[in-house]
């Protein structure tokens, strides 16, 4: 039994949302450097632990010290964006009221560590924190050895490659989430033991599995199909609303979700969509099933079986997207095509399409 007794966190883009503030003290960093400028997608597909080999690619003649002397001022003044990410603070209670014990290991700099003290009440719940690590690799043994922590119980949560990397040079279990630095397919590539979507799902698994790692493991693998509906959602303009989320590799597409026992497809769909969007709506209509087997554009293995509609938002109403979404945005039907579509919303919108031509052309 591989009981979970002693977890130690990232920081950044695990339990603190910093990312758009990082990205932005970074292209100053470039720019200074003579460097172009990454948009956000550039910068996650680009960046990289330790963060000296980030720099080595792009700057490779100006010294640290120099970049350092960039970046920090430059991160100082974009603190201001800091906060703490969804389900933290409700995790470390849940951590805390389990009497598991909890370590940071972090590249953050001490000055801004500090700051982050200020703008979260998180630093509170560790035991012990490693800041300012540069190779989380060759610390992770320092840690393990200093506070007497077994790896079969030990677990490391992180949003990186490398923290990944770290946790298997260690020995210990790892876990990635999908709410920082690197997008799931990055995740995927080094094969972390268990990924979820943010801490809260964590918190659920192991709640269920009385915090054994090994059925907590299996859970997440496949399954009997999940039954989900999904809504196309047009605007009095006649434009649809399309969604970009972490756990479908950061590809646009659109809200929907699971169905639940004794629900209806409908009243699933009218009930998500509400949920993810703050839209009510009218004139649904079912345009197809899909089977998604596995994805590679999802962040785990699952066999959703897709139920597509279309549907109108009642007018009047402003769009509040929940946790599960990044950002939105209406479009023309036909320049949806422009944007990084999930394959099932690709198809559906092609449905859509071809139907709507069928019906001008008769």
């Amino acid at each position: 039994m591989a009981r979970i007794k002693n977890i130690i966190f990232d920081w950044c883009g695990t339990l603190v949302d910093d990312l758009p503030a990082v990205w932005r003290a970074t292209n100053v960093v470039l720019r200074n450097a003579g460097v172009p400028e990454m948009s956000l997608d550039e910068y996650r597909t680009e960046f990289e632990l330790p963060f000296k080999r980030f720099y080595d690619r792009f700057t490779p003649d100006i010294p640290m010290s120099q970049l350092e002397a960039w970046y920090h001022p430059a991160f100082h003044a974009e603190q201001h964006s800091i906060k703490e990410l969804p389900h933290a603070a409700e995790f470390m209670r849940f951590c805390r009221d389990n009497n598991l014990r909890c370590f940071v290991l972090s590249s953050i700099h001490t000055e801004h560590f500090a700051e982050h003290g200020k703008i979260t009440n998180l630093q509170s719940f560790f035991e012990k924190t490693y800041i300012d690590v540069r190779d989380k690799t060759e610390r992770i043994h320092e840690i393990l050895k200093e506070n007497h922590l077994d790896p079969r119980e030990t677990v490391f949560i992180g949003d990186m490659q490398h923290d990944i990397v770290a946790a298997r040079h260690g020995g210990v279990h790892s876990v990635a989430v999908l709410t920082g630095f690197n997008r799931s397919d990055q995740l995927r590539a080094v094969k972390p033991d268990l990924m979820v979507e943010h801490l809260g799902e964590l918190r659920e698994i192991l709640d269920q599995a009385d915090f054994d790692f090994a059925p907590a493991r299996a859970r997440r693998g496949p399954q009997l199909p999940i039954i989900t509906v999904g809504g196309l959602i047009f605007n009095e303009r006649d434009e649809v609303l399309i969604v970009r989320t972490r756990k479908w590799s950061h590809m646009w597409g659109i809200p929907g979700g699971k169905t639940k026992l004794n629900e209806t497809s409908e009243e699933a769909l009218v009930r998500e969509l509400k949920e993810e969007t703050n839209l009510d709506i009218s004139e649904i209509e079912f345009v197809l099933v899909q089977d998604c087997i596995q994805s590679k554009e999802f962040y785990r293995d699952a066999h959703f079986v897709l139920l597509n509609y279309t549907c109108r938002a009642r007018p009047g109403q402003t769009v509040v997207l929940n946790e599960e979404a990044e950002e939105f945005v209406w479009l023309p039907l036909g320049r949806t095509h422009d944007l990084n579509l999930n394959s099932p919303t690709r198809i559906l919108i092609d449905a859509v399409l071809e139907r709507k031509t069928s019906v001008l052309t008769r």
